[in-house]
């Protein structure tokens, strides 16, 4: 019963939508005002919703393991002030306001003790069936005195049947109103977790009279480990080694860029600057997760410079394989009129990733979901498959005219690079299936615990890119490996003018190469009785 409620709920808590022209600002203006909550759900003023014979208010959902240290002597419902130690697992109420029409306040008994009742319950949503049941061809989520008379349940409270494995759960806690006052405060209360599952928390209201309360307050979640909840958890310790695999790799790009230093090129200078960023995402990532797993809260500026580090080294890791296949650094040392192109391409993603990751990760757990995501989502996927398409065009011009120019080596080393890129595509296409099959399969994320490795994945395989970059295009004591092709411009106009010390050598670089492979292919024509006939053309 319950189940197909919190289905709806989550259709229109995903009914949000906000203008992307404005999301980079209206985002910072919220943090700055409201700070960066995570684990902690607050509620400012929020409308319940009618729902079958109720009206309830979605109080928040997150993926929580069951306590590690349990006190059979304890209640699991406290009321002290003091927070529970290391290794519990808990869900508390902190400063819950209910406040009713006052119209409806003012109709009440004023020496009468209750004259309303709200509801918080707390559910598994493996035990959802358990919250509500059927009544003459409909759904019911309060008692009514038909199934009153039944014994199943009391009027003007939520049906619940108790699952017999786990005593008093779902769990049912009561906020009362009391004579004409307008508004009821909720106790301090911590429900302890003793059971590992995905977790709903609903305040729900069985008197209609009541319709129009307004709900306040927070509630703070917490794992036995810290505040990250179960969805991000393991995150934490996959950035730590993602922060060592990229310092690993920082180190041997160093070693070697040390030892060839006098070969290098532009193009090793920006794959250093990939690292480096790769480098510090992780890293903050790991510290942002690190404090929010021990205080509960996001830390602002850390969150805000993790952001902004992987919408950059995202949009730099994607101009990265944009030059490398139009053959910069290898066959061009400029790229000459389509630089003001391939610029504009990189700020319209970094602008369209920072709103992205912004919205996926300041404000709460629950802010942004559902089709606000998606309507920025979009663009990011589109400007993907634009960087995807120009890559793969610009990769065959490449092989193209190496092809011509009977340039083997460079040939064999961008056939090498093609095929890893190609590979990387199959790759993501085929996780992009299973990760459309893992949201739709579920729905009320019952395989939180499983949810992290679909953005784990997209990490990993960056890395794994970019270390295929590394191998391919590493410093080499061969100076005619990354000579500069010189021959006709290609029809973007580009001017493969060569200035400064630097190029100027790898011109007389190319021009060596060039004279080389002229000598060897006219031998090979001798060889195979070409020659003559390429010398009777030349005196006719």
């Amino acid at each position: 019963m319950l189940r197909r409620g919190i289905q709806c709920d989550l259709l229109l808590a995903n009914g949000r939508k906000i203008p992307l022209v404005f999301v980079l600002l209206v985002l910072l203006i919220l943090v700055r005002e409201n700070g960066v909550k995570a684990s902690i759900h607050e509620y400012k003023n929020e409308a319940f919703i009618p729902r079958f014979n109720s009206f309830f208010f979605h109080g928040g959902s997150e993926g929580l393991y069951a306590s590690k240290v349990l006190d059979p002597s304890k209640n699991t419902v406290t009321d002290d002030n003091n927070k529970p130690p290391n290794g519990k697992s808990f869900i508390r109420f902190e400063s819950i306001t209910l406040k009713r029409p006052q119209e409806v306040a003012q109709k009440q008994n004023e020496w009468q003790q209750s004259t309303g009742v709200v509801e918080a319950i707390i559910v598994e949503v493996k035990d959802s069936d358990k919250i509500g049941r059927a009544y003459m061809n409909s759904n019911a989520i309060c008692c009514n005195p038909a199934l009153a008379k039944e014994g199943v349940c009391k009027v003007g409270e939520v049906i619940i049947r108790n699952d017999p494995d786990n005593p008093g759960w779902p769990k049912r806690l009561h906020v009362a109103f009391e004579g004409i006052s307008e508004e009821a405060k909720m106790d301090l209360q911590t429900v302890e977790i003793n059971k590992t599952g995905m977790y709903y928390l609903y305040f729900v209201i069985c008197d209609p009279q009541l319709k129009g309360t307004l709900i306040s307050g927070s509630t703070v979640w917490r794992n036995p480990e810290g505040y990250l909840p179960g969805k991000m958890a393991p995150m934490m310790t996959f950035y730590g080694f993602m922060s060592l695999a990229y310092l690993v790799l920082g180190l041997l790009w160093f070693l070697r860029f040390v030892q060839q230093w006098k070969d290098i090129i532009q193009l090793h200078y920006q794959i250093t600057a990939v690292i480096s960023l790769g480098m510090c995402e992780m890293a903050l990532w790991y510290f942002e997760y690190a404090n929010f797993n021990a205080t509960g809260s996001r830390p602002i500026g850390i969150t805000l410079w993790a952001v902004t580090f992987t919408a950059i080294k995202k949009t730099v890791s994607r101009l990265l394989l944009l030059v490398v296949s139009m053959g910069y650094g290898v066959m061009r040392p400029t790229l000459g009129g389509i630089t003001a192109k391939v610029v504009l391409l990189g700020v319209v993603y970094f602008m369209a990733s920072e709103a992205l990751e912004l919205v996926e990760h300041l404000g709460n757990i629950n802010d942004f979901a559902g089709k606000t995501r998606l309507f920025l989502v979009l663009p990011v996927a589109l400007l993907d498959a634009c960087f995807i398409v120009w890559i793969f065009s610009s990769l065959s011009k490449t092989l193209e005219k190496l092809q011509i120019r009977r340039s083997m080596a460079k040939l064999e080393l961008y056939r090498k690079f093609t095929n890893g890129l190609a590979i990387s595509i199959l790759v993501s296409v085929a996780w992009i299936g299973y990760e459309l099959y893992f949201n739709a399969s579920d729905p009320l994320s019952e395989a939180w615990r499983r949810a992290w490795i679909i953005p784990a994945f997209w990490t990993l395989l960056a890395f794994i890119l970019l270390v295929v970059i590394c191998i391919l295009f590493a410093p080499s004591n061969n100076p005619t490996r990354y000579a500069y092709e010189t021959g006709e411009d290609d029809e973007e106009g580009i001017s493969l003018t060569l200035t400064g010390g630097g190029v100027a050598v790898g011109g007389e670089l190319a021009s060596k190469v060039e004279r080389k492979e002229r000598k060897a292919s006219i031998a090979s024509d001798h060889v195979f009785g070409l020659g003559e006939d390429l010398e009777e053309d030349k005196r006719e």
